[in-house]
């Protein structure tokens, strides 16, 4: 590690479908820095493009710091599809961020910021996610894992090849559709419908009104999707750990039991995210230091 780059202050930013969550990092140690940790709700379906970059920029200014010997740098985790080397959106039907399609992300945050636009970087927010339990989470006493974040989307990635990838497996095939639309909030919401007439903001509020009986039919139902998904992502790939992070993992106790019945290879661990948000934090500011 360069000791000179390993100073700078670092922010790792985490892109999501509803919120901006940016703070500083020490990639020395491979930490959140708590008290710098900004949050913003983004209503990325409804508002429009400068509504929100505008959010984002105000999430991001009060972490620039004014320096005459040292440069920020920050590190996007940002959810696909983006051309993450150009900084181009390219989330069209996704549900988020439509408005910002074909737009240049990293040209207009370098303007509004007053950085340049080399020293912000983008990264898949999966990809971002285990590399941030590799370092110092979940993964970090394994050499080879797999990650799944399980929210808005399906991200997935593996770094059993060597390195860390998005290996985007959300738009395989999958019973009568694609992998994401069985695997996601969307699908619970959907299927909570069909199931009962009402709707549901999120699977928190389903959680809190759901009968037992619905909510044992769900989770039976969901935990055997994720592990014909996961069935095959551990085929492939064969790892020694898998973890899983993203908001629906929060409701781990309601299938972890039922997915590992449902799970062939029974040698790979499998471990809830222990960083949760920060590890995309962590992953998307480090990725300075791994590169």
């Amino acid at each position: 590690m360069n000791t000179k780059t390993s100073r700078l202050p670092f922010i790792g930013v985490d892109i999501g479908g509803s919120h901006i969550t940016a703070a500083h990092v020490d990639c020395t140690t491979y930490k959140v820095i708590d008290s710098t940790m900004q949050r913003l709700r983004v209503a990325s379906m409804d508002e429009n493009a400068e509504v929100i970059i505008q959010s984002w920029v105000d999430a991001l200014s009060s972490l620039i710091l004014k320096s005459s010997e040292e440069t920020i740098r920050i590190g996007i985790a940002m959810p696909g599809p983006f051309d993450y080397q150009e900084g181009i959106s390219l989330m069209k039907g996704q549900q988020k961020y439509d408005s910002l399609y074909g737009l240049n992300i990293r040209t207009i945050l370098s303007e509004k910021l007053g950085i340049p636009g080399d020293h912000i970087v983008f990264i898949n927010d999966a990809e971002a996610f285990l590399r941030g339990e590799l370092a110092s989470g979940a993964a970090s006493d394994f050499e080879r894992a797999i990650g799944v974040t399980l929210g808005t989307g399906l991200g997935s990635t593996s770094n059993c090849n060597g390195r860390v990838v998005d290996v985007n497996r959300a738009f395989v095939p999958f019973l009568d559709s694609i992998a994401e639309e069985y695997i996601s909030t969307r699908w619970f919401l959907k299927h909570y419908k069909e199931l009962t007439g009402k709707d549901a903001k999120n699977v928190e509020e389903l959680l809190a009104t759901a009968d037992e009986s619905i909510k044992d039919q769900l989770f039976e139902e969901f935990s055997t999707n994720l592990a014909t998904f996961l069935n095959d992502f551990i085929a492939d790939e064969n790892p020694q750990v898998l973890v899983i992070g993203g908001n629906i993992a929060k409701t781990w106790d309601y299938f972890i039991t039922k997915l590992q019945d449902k799970l062939v290879n029974k040698t790979v661990v499998i471990k809830q995210s222990e960083m949760w948000e920060d590890a995309a934090l962590v992953g998307a500011a480090c990725t300075w230091i791994s590169n």
